[in-house]
């Protein structure tokens, strides 16, 4: 009766740390789901404020607005809102470090590296797109 019972306790741990590795890939598959998505994300968000600010400076004999928010509260609306004023957006922090009348340069960086996104974006006047791998804080 006892080794019964040691076998059954034996099929019960197996089962367990079977269904543990299962879900441990699950898991992980998730995450690169949600990461692909947050990257593609990024990456049209980046095309969209860039692609605003372009038309705002055809519109305005080449020069570039001094913020995102005149893209959103100008009578004809370039974005439909300021990316750079929410803490994230879909695991992605948007910066412009430089918004002024002759360029801009403004990126996306995961708000995690390695969970929200592996890729920092940035985008400069002309449309000129960069992505280079994010660095993991250990």
């Amino acid at each position: 009766m006892t080794t019964e019972k040691a076998r059954s306790f034996v099929v019960i741990m197996i089962i367990v740390a079977l269904s543990a590795l299962a879900l441990r890939f699950v898991v992980i598959q998730i995450v690169r789901f949600n990461i692909e998505q947050n990257e593609s994300s990024a990456q049209s968000t980046l095309k969209l404020i860039s692609t605003a600010l372009e038309n705002y400076s055809k519109d305005h004999q080449g020069a570039f607005p001094l913020g995102l928010a005149l893209l959103v509260q100008s009578q004809s609306r370039y974005l439909d809102k300021d990316y750079t004023a929410f803490s994230s957006y879909h695991g992605y922090v948007y910066s412009c470090s430089k918004i002024e009348s002759s360029g801009y340069n403004c990126s996306a960086v995961p708000l995690i590296c390695g969970l929200s996104g592996n890729t920092n974006f940035s985008v400069s006047t002309g449309n000129l797109f960069v992505s280079q791998k994010c660095a993991k804080k250990e």
